[in-house]
């Protein structure tokens, strides 16, 4: 089974900047995509960002130039470097990985969610 945990969520102020982090466990071959989404309060979950095994890397149009992914292959992490926070990226914040494959001949399974975590920027 694979497990994803992010941490690094909490309260910081407009205009401030807060770290992301997330770390998949298991028996881990390899990982195809890992990225970010978030899910406000009474709206749908979105696409925040997201970085293929290659290091290309994607993001949603309300979150580019500000927010920064970024992943270590070797320890299946990926973090998520937040400045210039707005009130609007108050949301839980959820890690994804996309095409794992558990064992070196085995097949590639879709898709591993964390738990989420909290982040909120106050004006």
């Amino acid at each position: 089974q694979v497990q994803l945990v992010e941490s690094g969520g909490g309260l910081v102020q407009a205009g401030g900047s807060l770290g992301l982090s997330c770390a998949a466990s298991g028996s881990i071959f390899s990982i195809n995509t890992m990225g970010w989404y978030r899910q406000a309060p009474g709206k749908e979950r979105e696409f925040v960002a997201r970085i293929t095994q290659e290091a290309n890397t994607y993001y949603a149009n309300s979150v580019k130039g500000r927010f920064t992914i970024s992943r270590d292959n070797a320890k299946n992490t990926v973090a998520l470097q937040m400045i210039s926070l707005k009130p609007e990226d108050t949301a839980v914040y959820y890690c994804n990985a996309d095409g794992v494959q558990v064992r070196r001949y085995g097949s590639i399974d879709n898709s591993y969610w964390g738990q989420g975590t909290q982040v909120t920027v106050s004006s």
